[in-house]
């Protein structure tokens, strides 16, 4: 039976409701969006015993307060937004259990951009187009289209799952202000200089504060085309990194456009998107270029280990 889990008090900076997101339309100009740390949010579901899957409270730079109006099994994971349940510690990257009345919250994050919080049995929102998940500029999906807002009541159908769990320290990410990605050059490495490509994979580059869900704006050495910047508009894939007349990338992310008219000089790999997602402003970037095989082989060897988590914690 559907029961009332969460009144949002407050809303934080833009928390949504995110899950793997929304495949196959593309062509009619709908974003994938989804949550932006996969990773995280899989983990966050694990760990109180949902499909990793499962929709999930995607919190950025600034958490929540929540009411919780049902006994809940919940877990944080991604950022330390410093959480605390009734102004008492609460743990990340475990499960624990909150009680009706008690108020979580999330505060700015010590370290990382965005916090997961999963609660087992769901959050009972439509599913449109096969995705829970939030379409902020297409104005539907997750909690009406939109952001939490205060004063919103969140529903699901809560279970307490015991024991409770957590992930071992070795696979937690360490969350640091300069972090090193990698890409895959093309599918436009010939419309820049050869120098650019050589001082895009030697140059630092700094996160910049225009970035959201859509894309990472980056500022550092300009990269000079060869004929100028503009395609004939193509499709995006996540991790794109456009080079507009600027000569400044932009890394487009979760809720990217479908299409876009811009030279791309690569594409950051999947494993490395959640790295990207909890990079605050003014974290340093340094790109290197990896093969086609290697970032197959990291693919694999993620959804492997995202596997066997699922397995050890039934």
């Amino acid at each position: 039976m559907k029961t009332a889990i969460f009144k949002v008090l407050k809303p934080g900076l833009q928390t949504t409701v995110q899950d793997l997101g929304r495949y196959g339309y593309q062509q009619f100009g709908i974003s994938p969006s989804g949550a932006m740390d996969t990773y995280s949010m899989q983990v966050s579901n694990i760990l109180v015993g949902n499909l990793a899957s499962e929709a999930v409270l995607e919190a950025s730079i600034i958490g929540p307060v929540l009411e919780a109006l049902s006994d809940i099994t919940l877990a944080i994971c991604g950022g330390d937004f410093t959480p605390k349940v009734d102004e008492r510690e609460a743990p990340i990257w475990k499960s624990f259990l909150i009680k009706k009345g008690q108020i979580l919250s999330a505060g700015s994050g010590k370290y990382g951009a965005r916090a997961y919080i999963a609660i087992s049995g769901g959050i009972d929102v439509p599913d449109v187009l096969g995705s829970k998940s939030t379409f902020m500029h297409g104005r539907f999906g997750g909690y009406d289209g939109r952001a939490l807002q205060r004063g919103d009541i969140l529903w699901g159908q809560p279970l307490i799952k015991k024991p409770f769990k957590s992930l071992i320290p070795e696979l937690i990410p360490r969350y640091k202000k300069q972090i090193k990605v990698r890409f895959i050059p093309g599918p436009h490495q010939d419309r820049f200089t050869k120098e650019s490509l050589k001082k895009f994979c030697t140059a630092e580059y700094v996160i910049t504060p225009q970035s959201n869900r859509m894309g990472y704006q980056l500022k550092g050495p300009q990269l000079k085309h060869i004929n100028g910047p503009d395609i004939i508009s193509d499709p995006i894939p996540l991790g794109g990194i456009q080079v507009p007349a600027s000569g400044q990338p932009i890394i487009l992310m979760a809720e990217r456009q479908t299409t876009g008219g811009y030279t791309r000089i690569g594409t950051v790999i999947s494993v490395d998107i959640p790295l990207l997602a909890q990079a605050v402003p003014d974290t340093v970037v340094q790109f290197s270029i990896v093969s086609i095989e290697e970032a197959q082989r990291l693919y694999l060897q993620n959804q492997i280990l995202l596997k066997h988590l699922s397995l050890a914690a039934k």
